[in-house]
Order: structure tokens, then C-alpha cells, then sequence
């Protein structure tokens, strides 16, 4: 267990951290787990922490994180009539079957797999996020049932092994398909919380071995506190920032900041 002397270091970043990830949630659109299991990783495995099980911790406590962030979300979105509940009623089972997969197949992977796994991943969606452009269309309207059965598991799998909500995937799914923005953010949102929750519980009763302090099964419970309770006060913050700001040029950025984030993890991976 950490001395008080890295404790209070190890807070403030995690405050510091969460409170990056809020701004990032509500001024882009993306969501905090693709800050947060980097930021998580290199927190902990610079305390020492640093098991064959270290990015089931990071993956797990970054979706706990979604749970609350995405529900408050929704909630927000609804007020605004934006959620479209249809689609997200037809794409509950779908997404759960893969965020169940997901946590059993986490369950069995190495840390340094996974690394790969995320970073490879997330050079893709900062690829999108640099050169995808809101009038590429794949047709419009969503695809039926057949369409749901195998992208609905996938997304939820592929959200799991990432650590992330519904949004990264979710969202240019929906606006590829016809579904206008904002909707499509709004219905991602929901997403998020039918792949976090049920891929959190499971988590919790994942055991770890040299978890960091204060773990159950493989969630921190400092760090999702720590951080939940940044991402609450910093996301309205973020979306407020969203309307002064160019999002545009900002997601570019962002999308340097991530690949940049994804090749050093590539490099510690193979290490």
C-alpha cells in the first residue's frame, strides 16, 4: 500500500486525470475511457503495480466510471428529446452478449496483449476522428435485425476489451446510417451504460492478483470515486466549451494526442 507521501500525489493526479477526461467527454463528444485506461495504466504501474493482470484493472475501472457518466448522460439528452429509445431497446441484448463475452475473454488475456489490443484500436478511432467527415453515409436509415445480431455483440465486445462506452463505436455507426448527430450522441450515451454495467459487475467478481489497493475484484474503488467525481463538475463545463470552441480542429488534436498516447503503449508493450 502507497505512503501518504505518493498517496496525496497519486489523488491529485487522479483528480487531475478525471477531470481532463469530463472537459474531453463534454466538449468532444468522446467518451473518458479512452483517456482513462491509458492514465490508469501508467499511474499504477508507476506505483509498482505492474502484474500480468494490471490492464484488467485499468479496462475495469474505467467502465465503472462509464456507468454513472453515462447515465447522467442519457438523463441530460432525454430532457433535450434527443435519446432515440427504439433504437437502444432494439440494441440492448445485443450489446450485452458482447460485453459479457468481453469480460470473459479479458478475464484470460495478458497485460501486454491487451496493451496491443488498445492501442492498435485506439490509433484506429484517432484515424476517423483526424480524416472522417459528417457527410460520409453508408445508407439511410439503420440495417435490420440481421445488421444487430453480429455489430451489436461486436460493439460491445470491442467497447469492453477498450474500456470505453458506446460512443467511440456507436456514434459514427448511427451517423454512417443516416442518424443525425446529436441523436446519435444522445443513443450512444445509452449505449454506454448497457455495456458498462453489465461488464462491471463482472468485473467486480474477476479476482486480480496484485491489484492495487483498495480493489474489488478488478475495479479500484478510490480511483472510480476520484474520478467520478471530477467527470461530474468538469463534463457540463466541457459541453459549455463546445459552443465557443471549434470542435473540428479540437478533435484533431485530440486525435494527435491519442495516436501519440497509442504508439508509446505499443513501445512499452514490447518492451
Amino acid at each position: 500500500m502507497p505512503d501518504l507521501s505518493t498517496l496525496v500525489p497519486l489523488v491529485l493526479i487522479l483528480m487531475g486525470v478525471g477531470a481532463f477526461a469530463g472537459v474531453l467527454a463534454g466538449l468532444l463528444g468522446v467518451g473518458g475511457g479512452i483517456v482513462l485506461v491509458p492514465a490508469f495504466f501508467y499511474l499504477f504501474k508507476g506505483l509498482g503495480y505492474a502484474s500480468d493482470d494490471l490492464m484488467q484493472v485499468c479496462v475495469a475501472t474505467s467502465l465503472a466510471t462509464i456507468i454513472v457518466t453515462s447515465i447522467r448522460s442519457v438523463m441530460a439528452h432525454n430532457r433535450k428529446g434527443a435519446v432515440d429509445w427504439v433504437i437502444l431497446k432494439q440494441w440492448v441484448v445485443p450489446i450485452v452478449i458482447g460485453a459479457v463475452i468481453g469480460v470473459l475473454v479479458v478475464h484470460q488475456l495478458r497485460s501486454s496483449t491487451m496493451q496491443i489490443i488498445f492501442a492498435v484500436m485506439v490509433m484506429v478511432i484517432a484515424l476517423y476522428m483526424m480524416f472522417g467527415k459528417s457527410s460520409w453515409r453508408i445508407s439511410d436509415g439503420l440495417p435490420g435485425g440481421v445488421f444487430r445480431a453480429w455489430f451489436g455483440p461486436l460493439m460491445g465486445f470491442l467497447s469492453v476489451l477498450l474500456g470505453i462506452g458506446g460512443g467511440s463505436i456507436g456514434t459514427p455507426m448511427q451517423t454512417l446510417h443516416g442518424i443525425p448527430i446529436h441523436r446519435a450522441v444522445a443513443t450512444s450515451a445509452g449505449f454506454g451504460v448497457t455495456i458498462a454495467l453489465p461488464s462491471a459487475i463482472g468485473f467486480l467478481l474477476t479476482p486480480v492478483a496484485d491489484a492495487p489497493p483498495y480493489s474489488i475484484g478488478a475495479v479500484n474503488i478510490p480511483a472510480f470515486l476520484i474520478v467520478i467525481a471530477m467527470t461530474t463538475f468538469t463534463a457540463p463545463l466541457g459541453a459549455a466549451l463546445a459552443h465557443k470552441l471549434d470542435p473540428k480542429k479540437l478533435k484533431r488534436v485530440f486525435a494527435v494526442f491519442l495516436m501519440l498516447v497509442a504508439l508509446n503503449m505499443l513501445r512499452k508493450a514490447f518492451l
